[in-house]
């Protein structure tokens, strides 16, 4: 079902990025969702900021404690002007702020058995173990979902119970498979053949599917799911078809996802008997450790009344010694489990747990509010049933010291909850820091709240500068946490700063709204690298991540990176002279092209579609309206300028009519002729030329192999795309000419039959088939000169994929979906052909979030002493796989030549000499120092120095100061404060694939 042909109460422009992630069955059921959230701390804040985005039905706050001092270190609702009020009460109002459509409201009472019955899922965060079992029993009692979070320090926990039955509808992010259909025989079973580009399908036995689109066997279209079972040659046995009609032609064979059913254990009995998400017997362990310590924590408060002192050895033995005490766990099957205690990771993880961490936080707040959604969308597979995160690599290694007791304890500041885990020295050298985060989009948002929260750039000397070049939309305000409807069309970068330093006050913030690319080097050049101790990327293109490292490599300065798609997140830091560079990760191409040809007469899949589509699009509606308004400008003929590719477009722009429209029903006719020639007529001439039974000289059949013999249309008004197409293309038509346009769909059906289809010969004289490079004659040039001289200006219409009454999107996937028809492809929907026209990269609150957090703490890690490659981790996650992976950085690739060893993070430094060298002098010092003898010197790609040259040109070059032959070579001229020249060069005896590092000479 089409995502945003179906919603009527849904807000589309509002949560479209998430609708990519969830679609509609799963949004509706989450706008109907009855949430109670228990603790207000950090972790509290961001399940409840994550659920109120994503358009949660209601929120309900319970949190009756006093706001403190050590809340502040993560809790982004409250600030010091809350300290000893109720948390739940002083955050409602910034919570609700978030979504109008979202009812958010606080419980001031206990938690009773008659409060659970009105909600779908309870979620508790800070608390005690005797609450838990009590809720969590409760819970059960009644069916209502049940989530236990808490983070502690370094160290996070997550508890999901959803009870004995609990069925997934959706189980999985994929779309479901589809493939085009050869044949299908008549036989039991019945065996389908796929056409040869989807041969290397990824059905699998036992998988559901049903049949559209079938010409011959009928009976299958639309038929209740079938299993299937393939055969090693990749076809598909699908049944008993011995009684079905002959199959004939075309049909799509489509996945229904199978709902799964999982059984959770009771948390008194989880405890004892944990099931936990890891990915190795290690990590599995590594859990079970912490499982451990967790209850032996809950045991010391119970005990003592209070939570471990921060860095108390006495209190961290105790914990120890309690979890040593714990019973063992056990299997499934009751067994104990034979796994020693790792008493080192439980008296850390007690050392630093007083700690309140933002990015811990962030991190556990994402996965527990993915789960929350997991539970009332039933779609995902929820976690099964623990999950420990912890970040302990953060804190010294082993034979360093640890932070002392007095460094750690409270100061009475925002910051105490941070401080406690890394202590007041480590806490000013974060607030000296300045540094630049490039993107103000989602994950920039949530950086710049975790910046703000943890104290980045807020003290003397410290800052933080955020550059974006975009104004805010309203479809980000689902995700992107500091933007707010007021703040629509305002530059992101202004209003992210502006809502950050509200955050903290002493955050010192500095918005820029020019981009960082090859054209901004003069702004964000030598002098503003100097000042910038590390740098945060947040961006959605591959060509601009790239970039930005380039320059981090260039300037030799840490970079912290993330990207997210759907619930799949990534997260990446490079450290120089430590980690791998990031051009050493692979970069995937985002955009592909595919070969003309293919497109135009012999496309095999919905992007040949849909590309074709944008083209006509491009085509009829902006390039031949700039094309007539240049021409109409300058009084010239549009035979002595224009070439025959461009005067039968303009052919095609005029079509069945024979002079330019002027009334509603004009722009009817044209589309209606449109259609008759992009879906009839011209799919009559390709087979005109290539007949369906044409065979070539070697006696292959053409329409053969991957090209697909296509079939014309005929026009039925009825048919629901054939009507979309003309209601888009005569809208757009009327668009560009500045008349008024109709949604008047009852008049324009009625109009229609009324309507006679073009006269084929009329098609035949506008459009000169490009299959025999036929060109248009004098008297049809003149005509279009006639035509398009006078009048007003045409209004050149740029493709806009956000607005989705403006019918480009209508008309692009119209013309998709009938292109496919034409040719017997499976088609895209409508929300389908919008996102890949519009690049539009699916996304959601909680993947943005956790990728946020990942990056926090590799902050902490950069921003404190050098620390080795080991410490860091890249990261990667699918929320809705319940996969978390992280892992050491690779260290950078040695390269060699000769005695010469270097990484993508080291250069040839030259130093700067007065008088400036000479180009003599500079090849003898790269000689002389690194033992390069020079073959070819640039600057870009001006040519400085070439040994192949003449003794009389290297003659007039050797003698030049460098910057002199490279202003007379290249016309270069430093910028203000440029303190470096970047050259290249390669030399002798060099293999082919030897890359030098750049040669930075000081100036």
């Amino acid at each position: 079902m089409d995502v945003l042909e179906t919603s009527k109460l849904l807000d589309e422009e509002l949560y479209s990025r998430q609708l990519y992630v969830l679609g509609l069955p799963a949004m509706q059921r989450l706008q109907e969702a009855k949430v109670l959230l228990s603790g207000l701390r950090g972790l509290g804040a961001e399940v409840a900021k994550n659920l109120v985005l994503m358009g949660v039905g209601s929120l309900t706050l319970h949190d009756p404690h006093p706001t403190c001092w050590s809340d502040l270190a993560a809790q982004f609702f409250l600030s010091e002007q809350d300290l000893g009020k109720s948390r739940a009460e002083a955050s409602l109002e910034l919570v609700a702020e978030l979504n109008g459509a979202v009812q958010v409201c606080v419980h001031k009472g206990d938690i009773t058995e008659d409060l659970l019955l009105g909600f779908q899922v309870v979620v508790l965060t800070a608390s005690d173990l005797e609450e838990q079992l009590k809720v969590g029993s409760l819970c059960r009692k009644h069916g209502v979902c049940f989530l236990v979070a808490d983070t502690r320090g370094l160290v996070g926990q997550l508890f999901c119970d959803f009870g004995e039955n609990f069925t997934v509808q959706d189980p999985t992010e994929a779309e479901p498979l589809t493939a085009a259909i050869q044949h299908i025989s008549q036989g039991s079973p019945g065996v389908l053949t796929l056409r040869k580009e989807a041969k290397n399908h990824q059905f699998h036995d036992g998988d559901l599917v049903t049949f559209s689109g079938i010409e011959g066997m009928v009976e299958l279209n639309s038929c209740a799911p079938r299993p299937i079972r393939v055969q090693e040659d990749g076809t598909l046995e699908i049944g008993d078809t011995t009684n079905f009609s002959c199959y004939w032609h075309g049909g799509v064979v489509t996945e229904v996802k199978k709902p799964k059913t999982l059984s959770h254990k009771p948390l008194d009995t989880a405890l004892l008997q944990p099931r936990v998400v890891a990915p190795t017997s290690q990590e599995v362990h590594r859990a079970h450790c912490l499982h451990q310590a967790f209850r032996a924590l809950h045991m010391f408060q119970h005990l003592t009344g209070r939570p471990p002192k921060p860095w108390d050895p006495a209190d961290a033995d105790r914990v120890v010694s309690l979890a040593q005490d714990l019973d063992p766990l056990r299997r499934t099957d009751g067994e104990p489990l034979e796994e020693p205690l790792d008493e080192a990771l439980v008296r850390t993880f007690a050392l630093s747990s007083a700690g309140s961490l933002s990015p811990m936080a962030a991190m556990l707040g994402a996965v527990a509010a993915q789960e929350v959604l997991k539970a009332v969308c039933r779609k995902f597979m929820p976690l099964d049933q623990w999950l420990y995160f912890d970040a302990l690599e953060c804190l010294p290694e082993d034979g360093e010291p640890f932070p002392n007791p007095e460094d750690c304890s409270p100061r009475g500041c925002r910051y105490d909850g941070q401080i406690a885990v890394f202590g007041a020295g480590f806490q000013e050298k974060l607030s000296c820091q300045h540094y630049l985060l490039v993107g103000a989009g989602a994950i920039g948002c949530e950086l710049l709240k975790g910046f703000a929260l943890v104290g980045l750039g807020a003290g003397s000397g410290g800052g933080v500068t955020v550059a974006d070049m975009d104004h805010v939309e309203r479809s980000n305000l689902s995700r992107q946490f500091l933007f707010r409807p007021q703040d629509v069309y305002r530059p992101k970068a202004e209003v992210a700063a502006e809502a950050a330093h509200r955050l903290n006050s002493d955050l010192q913030m500095t918005p820029l709204t020019d981009p960082l690319d090859p054209t901004t080097e003069h702004i964000y050049g030598d002098n503003f690298f100097s000042r910038v101790d590390g740098v945060v990327a947040a961006l959605d293109t591959f060509e601009a991540r790239h970039y930005v490292a380039t320059r981090c490599i260039h300037y030799l300065k840490p970079l912290l990176e993330a990207g997210t798609q759907g619930t799949q997140g990534s997260a990446s830091v490079f450290i120089p002279h430590v980690t791998e560079g990031y051009s050493a990760l692979a970069i995937a191409s985002e955009d592909i092209s595919y070969p003309v040809c293919t497109v135009r007469h012999f496309p095999t899949k919905v992007e040949h579609t849909l590309q074709w589509a944008q083209d006509e699009f491009e085509g009829l509606f902006h390039l031949s309206a700039e094309t007539i308004n240049r021409h109409q400008r300058t009084h010239t003929s549009l035979a002595d300028t224009e070439g025959p590719q461009m005067l039968t477009l303009l052919q095609v722009v005029l079509g069945v009519l024979r002079e330019r429209p002027q009334t509603w029903q004009d722009c009817v006719v044209w589309a209606l002729g449109q259609w008759q020639l992009c879906f009839h007529y011209s799919i009559k001439q390709l087979l005109r030329h290539f007949p369906p039974d044409k065979v070539l000289k070697d006696g292959r059949h053409f329409w053969a192999g991957s090209k697909l013999c296509p079939q014309p249309l005929e026009f039925d008004s009825s048919q629901d795309m054939h009507f979309r197409y003309v209601l888009a293309a005569a809208n757009l038509y009327a668009q560009m000419h500045g008349l008024p346009g109709s949604r008047d769909q009852p008049a324009l059906r009625k109009m229609l039959k009324l309507l006679p289809l073009p006269d084929p010969q009329r098609l035949a004289s506008i459009f000169p088939s490009d299959l025999v490079s036929a060109e248009l004659g004098p008297e049809q040039v003149q005509r279009l000169h006639e035509v398009w001289s006078v009048g007003p200006p045409l209004q050149p219409l740029r493709f806009e994929k956000d607005d989705d009454s403006n019918f480009h999107v209508d008309f692009v996937a119209a013309a998709a979906s009938l292109r496919a028809q034409n040719y017997g492809i499976p088609p895209a929907s409508r929300a389908q052909s919008k996102q890949i026209v519009g690049q539009i990269i699916p996304a959601i609150a909680t993947t943005t979030a956790a990728v946020a957090g990942l990056l926090g703490l590799e902050l902490f890690k950069v921003v404190g002493k050098p620390r080795p490659l080991r410490a860091f981790r890249h990261s990667r996650l699918h929320l809705a796989e319940n996969y978390f992976s992280r892992w050491i950085p690779g260290a950078p690739a040695i390269r060699t030549f000769q005695n010469l060893k270097w990484t993508c993070w080291d250069r040839l430094k030259v130093p700067a000499e007065q008088p400036e060298r000479t180009l003599k002098s500079l090849l003898a010092y790269l000689q002389e120092q690194y033992g390069l003898k020079v073959k070819m010197l640039l600057q870009g790609t001006a040519l400085l120095y070439s040994v192949g040259w003449s003794s009389e040109k290297q003659a007039q070059r050797l003698p030049l100061r460098v910057t002199e032959l490279v202003w007379q070579v290249a016309g270069w001229v430093p910028e203000p404060g440029q303190q470096v020249l970047v050259l290249e060069l390669s030399c002798e005896g060099e293999d082919d694939d030897t890359a030098f590092p750049p040669v930075h000479y000081e100036l």
